[in-house]
């Protein structure tokens, strides 16, 4: 909703519609390969295009993300020290190896 707002007032107008046709690809590629779950793009998708868009530095993306997950991640550590041994997800990755650096 935020987003698009600001394409309302003409701030994200571009990255926005480059961002909402990557999102239609992907998750056009993703029904074919996986029928049966529906996998969406999820809210930090976006976040970029909304950082960008009010003017903040590429450099405090990162860092602005992080800040936002700092409770999440404190809560796993606490949970990890508690319990005394580390949170690991289930899957395991098996799809092809990464093609090097995307820049």
């Amino acid at each position: 909703k935020q987003v698009e707002k600001l394409v309302e007032s003409g701030l994200a107008t571009k990255k926005l519609s480059l961002a909402r046709a990557v999102e239609k690809a992907a998750e056009e590629a993703l029904a074919k390969r996986y029928p049966t779950r529906p996998l969406r793009a999820n809210v930090e998708f976006y976040t970029a295009v909304l950082l960008d868009a009010v003017g903040l530095d590429r450099q405090q993306f990162t860092p602005t993300f992080a800040v936002g997950r700092m409770a999440g991640w404190l809560a796993h550590t606490r949970e990890q020290h508690v319990t005394g041994r580390l949170i690991r997800p289930d899957a395991v990755y098996i799809g092809p190896k990464p093609m090097g650096e995307v820049v």
